[in-house]
């Protein structure tokens, strides 16, 4: 309901107002110019079919969205917090596209899309270090990835090598990683393993990545896979692993790569063509969260004793009509909607790659939802750039490859605010820094004595030493032992970047015409949403006293039609058919039933209870009367033979209040809105100059 009045609202953009144009009308007190109803008008029109009949009609229909607008405003909806918030994180959302550079997010989706058509294979090693980690933290964990890259490239380290790590490793901090601080045992056994190379590379088989990968790698998972990854496609992985894979050839040890999880070695073992997208059937028994034991060994059961019949010349739709729980799909035979890798849970992917050929059907596989057959129907391969280039660019979007545009968008604004800067001011910090900040008790005033000269300029702005003092507090935290004025010197990039894009984000509204009319619109879409909310949908459900009068009023409107409530038993044959009836002949219950005749087989029988209205099932409806039916049906689509049992036949009567909420809530809203509308038409008054309405063509 909220786009729809965000979409109406678009239809609705004020233009700029300027005194000596002509006037469309007055809305109370309020003109509306001719050039912002002609660019509201002719954005939402086609000007070869405009006639005055239009133009009136459209004049009308703006005047009472202008109502709606003056009443928002007259009520104060604008000055709230809660509006205020929700119009930043729309403009926010607005903005993302304006503060990148477009042809460089271009050209990686184009990347994206041409690595789509190809999957690795890699394992790779890794040695964890934090973002935030300190120079001489980050070069012991570089230093220790460099290490181990040589050796599995067969390049031993001499003793001087060793010797000058284990430098590096005592003037480390002492937990320069969350890892380390966690499972501190397994990370000294991590850097022994550095020192013994030698003997572990001689101890290595063949794949002496493969030996030495579990011994040095500070991935968890390397315990289980030895560093492989498997297969993996473009946006799978974070972008920088994701280009080593991609430009490192098969059989080769990558150069030592970054990322926010720390220093990773790759070594590529395969790339193969795109699996594609496959088009599949199944046929599922579900096992249920809190299935019993008896439940799951009932399951298995029932998919072996499904594949017999398939075995014996079933077919595969046939059997998903009759037997899947999957009640989604197996009226069209079990059929699937096309997917991907990653799309569904891995032992039901991973079975249906597999097949070779279409028609092709796996296994019983297992599920966290149950038990499967799949059928391989068909596979596609990687559809065309322009099908899949939204999806992509909206990927990328939240990826971090999006910051490469942001780093030129950057060096663009510079040029065009003539960006200058003077690192001497920066580095008088150094006066003022000391432990205080490593500690997180430094203050700004601190920075003042140094007399707030400028550290760069963007756009005829000055940027000053007490700005970076305040955003150097922002960014203090509780450090080791370190050289404080080098953790703001590490910190001065961000400030410049962080504040460029401040910048040209504040800028968007006078730069970008199509950016400010939208924001303008958002603005009046919550408005207006929230206005509406107050005055029909909110108050609709809340009133529940004015609506229970209406549904009194109106409760011949909301009736049932003639009813029964019927049990289908679903048999395998007329001989269970047969059993089902003396069953019930004995007053047996329907799960007694279902247990019994359930014993030697799970296909044997299912049951259904529904409510129909009359002329919905043409079985009930040829036996219209209380009571089990007398003559056994024959389901040709499921090819089951049904018993039908009319438990009750409920006449024509006014659904109930709860029965009927929904249409009735819809109704009252309808009712409330028409009364709302007469409201406004009252109170605010529309003078339409028609003179200048006439020239609108």
């Amino acid at each position: 309901m909220k786009k729809t009045v965000l979409f109406i609202t678009s239809v609705f953009v004020a233009g700029s107002f300027f005194a000596q144009e002509p006037v469309v009308m007055t809305v109370n007190d309020k003109q509306v110019t001719k050039s912002e109803f002609e660019a509201v008008f002719y954005k939402n029109n086609n000007k070869e079919t405009t006639n005055a009949k239009s133009v009136k009609e459209y004049a009308d229909l703006y005047a009472l969205f202008k109502m709606k607008v003056l009443e928002a405003e007259g009520m104060g909806l604008d000055t709230l917090q809660s509006f205020k918030n929700e119009l930043g994180g729309y403009r926010k959302q607005l903005a993302a596209p304006y503060l990148t550079d477009k042809n460089t997010n271009e050209n990686l989706v184009t990347e994206a899309y041409e690595r789509l058509k190809t999957e690795v294979r890699a394992s790779h090693i890794l040695i964890r270090v934090d973002l935030t980690a300190l120079p001489k933290d980050t070069l012991e964990c570089w230093t220790r990835a460099n290490i181990i890259r040589n050796a599995v490239m067969g390049k031993l380290p001499s003793n001087a090598q060793i010797a000058e790590y284990d430098k590096l490793l005592k003037n480390t901090t002492e937990t320069i990683s969350q890892f380390r601080k966690k499972d501190s045992t397994i990370y000294k056994i991590k850097i022994n393993s550095i020192k013994n190379l030698s003997q572990l590379y001689a101890s290595c088989g063949a794949d002496k990545f493969q030996g030495i990968a579990p011994k040095t790698s500070d991935d968890p998972s390397v315990v289980d896979n030895s560093g492989d990854l498997s297969y993996f496609t473009a946006l799978d992985m974070v972008y920088p692993f994701e280009n080593a894979a991609y430009t490192t050839p098969v059989g080769q040890i990558s150069p030592i790569v970054k990322t926010r999880f720390g220093y990773h070695i790759l070594k590529i073992t395969d790339k193969r063509p795109s699996r594609g997208e496959m088009l599949a059937a199944h046929i599922m028994v579900k096992i249920g969260k809190d299935a019993s034991e008896q439940d799951k060994a009932n399951a298995k059961t029932k998919i072996i004793e499904i594949q017999n019949k398939l075995k014996a010349g079933d077919k595969f739709e046939d059997l998903a009509r009759q037997f899947s729980d999957d009640k989604q799909t197996s009226d069209q035979g079990g059929i699937l909607q096309s997917f991907k890798g990653g799309r569904l849970p891995k032992p039901f992917e991973e079975a249906a790659f597999a097949l070779k050929n279409n028609n092709d059907v796996s296994e019983p596989v297992l599920t966290q939802y149950g038990w499967h057959l799949i059928k391989r129907l068909d596979k596609k391969e990687l559809p065309p750039f322009e099908n899949v280039k939204a999806e992509l660019k909206s990927k990328i979007n939240r990826d971090s490859r999006s910051q490469m545009g942001r780093v030129v968008l950057i060096e663009t604004v510079k040029k065009e605010n003539n960006f200058k800067e003077n690192l001497k001011n920066r580095d008088e910090f150094k006066k003022v820094l000391d432990s205080t900040y490593l500690k997180g008790t430094w203050t700004p005033d601190r920075a003042k004595v140094l007399g707030n000269k400028e550290i760069f300029n963007l756009g005829g702005k000055s940027f000053t030493q007490n700005d970076f003092a305040k955003f150097l507090e922002q960014q203090m935290t509780f450090r080791t032992q370190e050289d404080a004025f080098e953790v703001a010197k590490s910190l001065y990039p961000k400030w410049v970047e962080e504040t460029i894009i401040a910048f040209e984000d504040a800028n968007l509204e006078k730069k970008y015409v199509e950016f400010r009319n939208l924001v303008r619109e958002y603005c009046e879409g919550i408005l207006l949403f929230d206005l509406t909310d107050q005055k029909v949908w909110s108050k609709a459900v809340k009133d529940t006293t004015g609506l229970k009068e209406y549904y009194e009023k109106n409760k011949t409107k909301y009736m049932w039609d003639d009813r029964a409530d019927v049990t289908t038993y679903k048999c395998l044959n007329e001989k269970i058919a047969k059993d089902v009836r003396k069953m019930l002949a004995a007053k047996k219950t329907e799960s007694q039933i279902t247990d019994e005749i359930n014993k030697a087989s799970q296909l044997n029988l299912s049951v259904e209870n529904m409510m129909y209205l009359k002329g919905e099932n043409a079985n009930v409806d040829a036996n219209w009367k209380q009571g089990i039916v007398a003559k056994d049906i024959k389901d040709e689509k499921e090819s089951k033979v049904l018993v039908i049992v009319v438990n009750k036949l409920l006449p024509k009567q006014p659904k109930t209040l709860p029965e009927a909420r929904g249409l009735v809530t819809a109704d009252f809203q309808n009712y409330l809105e028409t009364e709302w509308l007469n409201y406004l038409k009252n109170k605010y008054k529309v003078k339409l100059n028609e003179d200048v309405l006439s020239t609108i063509k």
